[in-house]
């Protein structure tokens, strides 16, 4: 039996193509040692007709790791570790901005499984930029004045509590989610604990600040930044399949899902595989 993987790089920086894997189906050690190593390497990998179950979904999600239950976001059926990302009923998308997945918590997600459940018949594509071609592009005097920094993360930027008043238990479910999740502070640069490669670590979604700032430089600083990491060139665009699945390096980059679609329905299940506490370490 050919286990060899097919991947088909989708860019000189991030994205890749698997075929010749069938992800509904539990994977060998030698297909989940390529898979890891192609992750590592691509950051992002997208693969077509791959009907996972909720229980399935979760079930590869954690080879990777142990997995986080999110705060707000409903669950598919009984399986908690599966949230549903559902525009129904005139739920304004949330994500339709730049950011890095739970990026509020001591140990941010180490990657995510996102599938594909219901589409619109046109738009809704999501972008990934990578945190370390970001770094990369940067001059010399740059990297220096960033390296060492510390930025804070915030759970009510993205999840603001007007949001989330739509009923009484909504309300409960928030205000104990900001008791349990103060802001904190994670490294501007972070180095991959794998990799050893550097790669911007803040994101429009959750960052706030950064630390030893004055407000106006910290403003000036990650304005910068949050423009500078999504530039095209660092970018790959993926347009969904219904069944599609997209498998993200979570400490390296950041995504945007396009919310050109609407009142169309978008349904997407993601399993979000917890991390290690990000460091830096100098080169």
């Amino acid at each position: 039996m050919n286990e060899r993987l097919t991947i088909t790089a989708l860019g000189p920086y991030i994205g890749a193509q698997i075929t010749n894997l069938d992800l509904t189906r539990p994977l060998s050690d030698g297909q989940f040692e390529q898979l890891w190593h192609a992750l590592i390497r691509h950051q992002v990998l997208f693969f077509r007709d791959q009907p996972l179950t909720p229980d399935r979904q979760r079930a590869l999600a954690a080879r990777f790791g142990d997995l986080h239950i999110h705060p707000v976001y409903p669950h598919a059926g009984e399986v908690e570790e599966i949230i549903v990302l559902d525009t129904h009923n005139d739920n304004p998308p949330d994500n339709d901005n730049w950011h890095t997945d739970v990026t509020f918590i001591e140990t941010p997600p180490a990657g995510a499984i996102l599938a594909a459940k219901q589409l619109p018949e046109t738009g809704g594509d999501t972008l990934w930029a990578s945190g370390i071609a970001a770094w990369d592009a940067l001059s010399t005097p740059f990297k220096t004045l960033l390296a060492g920094l510390q930025a804070e993360h915030d759970f009510t930027k993205s999840f603001p509590e007007y949001k989330h008043r739509g009923s009484e238990e909504e309300h409960a479910r928030w205000k104990k989610a900001v008791v349990n999740n103060p802001p904190l502070l994670h490294p501007v640069v972070r180095t991959h604990p794998v990799s050893g490669k550097q790669a911007l670590f803040v994101n429009e979604g959750f960052t706030t600040r950064i630390v030893g700032l004055s407000q106006k430089e910290s403003d000036a600083l990650l304005g910068f930044l949050f423009a500078h990491i999504t530039k095209p060139e660092f970018q790959v665009r993926w347009r969904w399949q219904e069944n599609d699945v997209a498998i993200w390096d979570n400490r390296v980059t950041q995504h945007y899902a396009n919310a050109d679609y609407l009142p169309a329905r978008r349904v997407m299940h993601r399993a979000t595989i917890l991390g290690d506490k990000p460091f830096f370490r100098a080169e």
